[in-house]
């Protein structure tokens, strides 16, 4: 047992108290032995455990117990070993000590408690996967397992590891453990059992190239044995070179020329594959080449409705590419080719959310213009209430302060069956849910539910509470088989005698099923009652033939959907062809806002226009014309990074009239598309791969000092990461993204904008790369550790005294208010009252003989008398 203290500066006090106290013991003249030298004594006492108790002093009292802690690596990098870390654990073990505490844990990216630091025995239980076993860091494990172990014993972390560490830094930590104090580290390093593996280490394009230019793909592969495989490379998901490739041990160079058309990014991939390969995560890389050219321009259009635009639009200044909707891309990078996108006349149900939300990411971060142009099937006539279009377009679907139907009646009958699971099912409730956003709360609505019987969610009524009923709707879960007619019946019989101008019935399934005698006659009857009937099949199972014919004799319309996302467009349509009337068909004159760009068109009048799709602009939208009913025909607005227009009269002439006559029309849309186009600059953005995720974004010119940066992958969904500013103009960012392509949109306080796809490589856990002994024989060496040899070392005395931590400041405190006490008690009561007189009176018996004299002499005076 020994004292110690934690804050020794407070004993720089004791030096002007002792000066104080000396200056007071002589000023005095106090003698030892007096009261006032006890009183002294016990001020001084009292005084010096109080700054005692400021040291935070405390007792060691030492202790035989130990702590051992098993850090077991769980990696890619050392998949193979798994089963020889388990038994090297399981006979080390056995050579435990009474007086030690054991506990096992396993990291990868992340760290977990396999067995709780325990002192009873322990075997070596079943250990599981890590969940994520892509990285690894070493740092992070080191360091959580010291804070779990506790501090007043000698603890040693015994370390199983290859060393490759991916993420952290563990020669930053060591600095924390290093000398040998309470906390060691042991080493045990772990190898990678031999497997034959090839992977692509390098896969270059160039960062810029121009049409028809012959590009030079360079691909290098590592193989560990000499192996044959077959090499592909896709240049924007198409194959376009297949190649036998024989590999020897090693690094394999291999090179390839390949010509491009178009402008944008130009995404290639290679892929390997190789008989028998140990890891497939290490054989796809891409690459990402920007195409220059003139800027693009995507029409998308539909069989039902061919566009003009195409002919009208300068081809000599921009490429115009035309695409039916339901040929759309179906990732990211289909459309970050294009400067500018335009529908024309295209239904919502054709394009899906999916695609859609493509375009919104393509749009709001990476600055793609987009146009609508209107027509009986666009805008809300096209299902696009709520939808990512609406969001970025700058007005609403929805028709607020128009004259709306009296009354209307809408039944949504909805297949719940077991074959309706997972997205089917979510989207199918969204939809219905939109369709209620549609309705007015006096509107009549029901909603039925069928498996192999009905189950009436929301009975035919009066709508009331929007929020509940899309509660009901949203809560409806997927189970049971498969009985359509009842459901369906039972919607006729609701509807069959309410008082409406519009009874419309919406049936959705994926299923079959056999239909009843006669039922034929319900949907007659229906239509004399004036209930109309549409039907939407889900997925190829449906019964495609029935519902078609239910929707034909019912006097609806049907959907076959390929596509689930599509649905919640159809509903909107649906809904909103029943609830609104959207074309305003009256001629009227355009009233133009203040945009020069498009003022500028029209300085010798406005042409007539026939007719245009009702909507409401946005309250920050810019009206560049509007309808004699102050409804937005032309409006634009900036969403995100790219610019969108809204037109909401048609192209083809039927809509718009005496302006698809003008002379001007050619000009007209050829502005619209220059307006789309976002303004590139030249600015020399740098993004250079630093290490895993993390990537450094620069700007050689040094004129920006700001950058933001949005992240999406080719789905469309936004990717998370971190962004770290080094310097005006530079940041750090480090993303958290599977391997693959993602886009980084980066624009500047300039308003500068650059967009650039990058490669997100595989970790180096799948890197062919050995062991790094030397880092693991530092971590030994520098924590007062050992590189262990044999299992049962991990049990060796420690040369670390354990010891537990007992404060004493409190009894010093107390000690003093004792002494205080004593002290006040003495001075108020006068303990040493006897000793003080006796001593007195001593001393004026011998100092003072004249008195006794005098004494005398009166006694013998009183005698003579």
């Amino acid at each position: 047992m020994d004292i110690r203290i934690e804050e020794p500066l407070w004993l720089l006090l004791l030096i002007p108290i002792a000066f104080y106290m000396a200056y007071t013991w002589k000023s005095s003249a106090m003698r030892f032995f007096s009261k006032g030298t006890i009183l002294f004594a016990l001020r001084c006492m009292a005084i010096t455990a109080l700054v005692l108790a400021l040291t935070a002093p405390y007792l060691t009292l030492r202790a035989n117990e130990e702590q051992i802690l098993f850090v077991v690596d769980r990696s890619v990098s050392i998949a193979g070993a798994k089963d020889l870390a388990n038994e090297w654990l399981a006979t080390s073990l056995k050579e435990r000590k009474e007086n030690q505490s054991v506990g096992l844990y396993s990291f990868a990216e992340t760290f977990r408690t396999d067995v709780q630091l325990t002192a009873n025995p322990l075997t070596v239980p079943v250990i599981e996967e890590m969940e994520t076993k892509d990285e690894t860091d070493i740092a992070k494990a080191l360091d959580l397992a010291a804070a779990i172990a506790q501090e007043q014993l000698a603890t040693r972390i015994v370390l199983l590891s290859d060393g490759l560490e991916t993420l952290g830094s563990v020669e930053e930590l060591l600095p924390k453990y290093s000398g040998g104090g309470r906390v060691t580290i042991d080493t045990l390093l772990l190898e990678r059992p031999g497997a034959a593996d090839a992977s692509i280490s390098i896969f270059d394009t160039p960062r810029t190239a121009y049409e028809g230019e012959k590009q030079l793909l360079q691909v290098e592969v590592e193989s560990s044995t000499r192996s044959a495989g077959e090499l592909f490379i896709y240049q924007n998901d198409k194959e376009i070179i297949r190649e036998t490739v024989l590999l020897e041990p090693g690094k394999n160079a291999l090179s390839f020329r390949a010509s491009a058309t178009g402008s944008g990014l130009l995404k290639y991939e290679a892929k390997l594959i190789v008989p028998d390969d140990s890891f497939l995560e290490n054989n796809r890389m891409l690459s990402i080449t920007m195409m220059e050219q003139s800027p693009r321009v995507l029409v998308v259009r539909t069989e039902r409705s061919p566009s003009v635009i195409p002919n009208i639009l300068d081809q000599s200044v921009m490429a115009v590419d035309v695409v039916d909707a339901e040929q759309l891309p179906e990732t990211l990078s289909g459309y970050l080719g294009y400067g500018a996108i335009i529908f024309d006349n295209v239904p919502g149900h054709m394009v899906g959310e999916h695609k859609m939300t493509l375009i919104e990411q393509a749009v709001k971060n990476f600055g793609t213009g987009f146009m609508m142009v209107g027509g009986d099937e666009s805008f809300g006539l096209g299902g696009y209430f709520k939808s990512p279009i609406e969001r970025l377009l700058p007005v609403e679907m929805e028709v607020t302060g128009k004259e709306q139907l009296p009354s209307l009646g809408l039944v949504i009958v909805l297949d719940r069956s077991g074959s309706m699971g997972g997205t089917k099912i979510v989207l199918a409730r969204e939809a219905a849910a939109r369709s209620v956003e549609l309705l007015r709360d006096d509107d009549t609505f029901g909603f039925t539910a069928f498996d192999d019987q009905i189950w009436e969610v929301i009975p035919v009524d009066k709508l009331g509470d929007k929020k509940e009923a899309i509660e009901q709707i949203l809560s409806v879960p997927a189970a049971g088989g498969t009985n359509i007619f009842p459901g369906v019946q039972k919607a006729y019989e609701d509807l069959a005698d309410l008082k409406l101008q519009r009874k419309h019935i919406i049936l959705l399934t994926d299923g079959q099923s056999a239909m009843p005698p006669g039922y034929e006659d319900v949907l007659e009857e229906g239509k004399k009652n004036n209930i109309t009937l549409t039907t939407v099949a889900i997925g190829t199972d449906a019964d495609w033939s029935l519902l078609e014919e239910l929707a034909e004799t019912g006097g609806g319309r049907f959907y076959d959907v390929v596509d689930e996302s599509t649905v919640p467009a159809i509903l909107s349509r649906e809904t909103s062809m029943l609830t609104r009337t959207y074309i305003e068909d009256n001629p009227f004159y355009m009233t133009l806002g203040n945009v020069p760009e498009w003022t500028s068109l029209f300085q010798d009048g406005v042409p007539q226009i026939n007719a245009y799709i009702a909507t409401t602009a946005k309250s920050t939208a810019t009206i560049v014309g509007e309808s004699h009913k102050d409804d937005p025909v032309i409006a634009e607005w900036m969403y995100g990074l790219g610019r969108t227009v809204a037109f909401t009269s048609d192209s083809t002439g039927k809509w718009t009239g005496d302006l698809a006559r003008w002379e001007g029309y050619a000009n007209f849309w050829n502005t619209a598309a220059a307006r789309l186009l976002p303004a590139y600059e030249e600015v020399p953005y740098i993004i250079t791969h630093e290490r895993g995720g993390t990537y450094t974004v620069t700007d050689s010119s040094r004129q920006a000092a700001f950058l933001d940066i949005a992240i999406v992958d080719e789905d469309g969904q936004e990717v998370p990461f971190i962004s770290e500013p080094l310097a005006p103009g530079k940041v750090r960012v480090t993303v958290d993204a599977k391997p693959g392509l993602v886009f980084f949109g980066v624009s500047d306080d300039k308003g500068g904008l650059f967009e650039a796809g990058v490669s997100v490589p595989y970790s180096d856990e799948y890197k062919p790369l050995a062991p790094d002994a030397a880092l693991m024989t530092k971590i030994a060496e520098r924590t007062g550790g050992k590189v262990l040899e044999q299992p049962g070392e991990a049990f060796r005395p420690q040369l670390f005294q354990s010891g537990e931590k007992k404060p004493i400041a409190e009894w010093l405190i107390l000690s003093a208010m004792i002494l205080f006490f004593i002290d006040i008690t003495l001075r108020r009561f006068g303990m040493f009252k006897g000793f003080g007189t006796k001593r007195i009176r001593e001393v004026v018996v011998e100092e003072s003989p004249t008195a006794q004299d005098s004494i005398s002499e009166l006694l013998r005076a009183k005698k003579k008398r």
